[in-house]
């Protein structure tokens, strides 16, 4: 699938539509990320509703992450996600929503998660079926198993200030990433962070470009396969995003912080620098 790495992270409709029809032990939970009104609009058949939008970490110190990453595994059992079941999410396009959630899933350690590239949009463009009705979830006990290997906290990031085997990645707007969008204590960026808007691994149409041109785009701009990858934005919904786009083009080390800006902001302790706009 367009040259990835790791073409099994995503799934096109079509390839989808068939895995549900057939049925049987290997059909996906699908978790349906997009706000609760379009979900009730309609969905994909089977698919169960799961709203993380509001639910964010600012503080990655132990004790709040433990309980933050305690939460998020409740409620992803509780929508049904176990060991055993493939999980695709999707939101209305390859978007942040569908990413955040395939980074909680990959960090917990569930085999088999997919993104259903170009979302709900690519579904209906496909003319695949479109249905309102919904039914409990079947619950599980899972909880997971952590690879701390795809998370950073602020004292990670901290630690990796200046290193030449890791890069920074910064996903947010350009305003942000100048500081003439403040949205912490403080506005700016993350010293030497790389800048690449999340929105640059999509095409218009909404689901992500071929890895021919991600590859030369974070290249390009010194994000490198030999690297350390961590991204950030302000929550850790944009951060996703690019996490899932390196990991399709088969980065190795790639993490997420996830207290992001809003965390590292608002520490006054710590650095920061205000870019200049390109």
């Amino acid at each position: 699938m367009k040259g990835y790495a790791n073409p099994k992270l995503l799934v096109t409709a079509r390839d989808l539509a068939g895995v549900l029809e057939k049925g049987g032990t290997k059909r996906p939970l699908l978790l349906d990320l997009r706000p609760p009104e379009a979900y009730v609009a309609g969905h994909i058949p089977g698919a169960v509703h799961i709203d993380l939008w509001g639910m964010s970490l600012i503080d990655t110190d132990p004790a709040p992450l433990k309980a933050f990453m305690w939460m998020i595994a409740h409620v992803l059992a509780a929508h049904g996600v176990d060991a055993s079941t493939p999980v695709v999410v999707y939101d209305d396009q390859s978007g942040i929503r569908a990413a955040r959630a395939f980074w909680f899933l990959e960090y917990f350690g569930h085999p088999s998660v997919r993104l259903l590239d170009g979302g709900f949009t690519a579904w209906i463009g496909s003319g695949l079926p479109v249905t309102r009705d919904a039914a409990p979830p079947p619950k599980s006990e899972w909880t997971g198993t952590r690879e701390a290997h795809k998370i950073a906290t602020w004292r990670e990031v901290k630690h990796a200030l200046g290193r030449g085997d890791v890069v920074i990645l910064d996903t947010r707007t350009d305003g942000e990433y100048t500081g003439a969008a403040v949205r912490a204590r403080r506005g700016g960026a993350v010293p030497g962070a790389v800048h690449i808007e999340w929105t640059r691994n999509l095409t218009p149409e909404g689901d992500f470009k071929p890895a021919s041109e991600l590859k030369k785009m974070y290249e390009d701009a010194g994000v490198t396969p030999e690297r350390e990858v961590i991204t950030y934005c302000q929550g850790g919904y944009r951060a996703a995003h690019s996490y899932v786009a390196l990991r399709l083009l088969g980065y190795p080390r790639v993490r997420m912080y996830v207290g992001s800006w809003k965390e590292w902001g608002d520490k006054e302790e710590l650095p920061i620098e205000v870019p200049k706009p390109n």
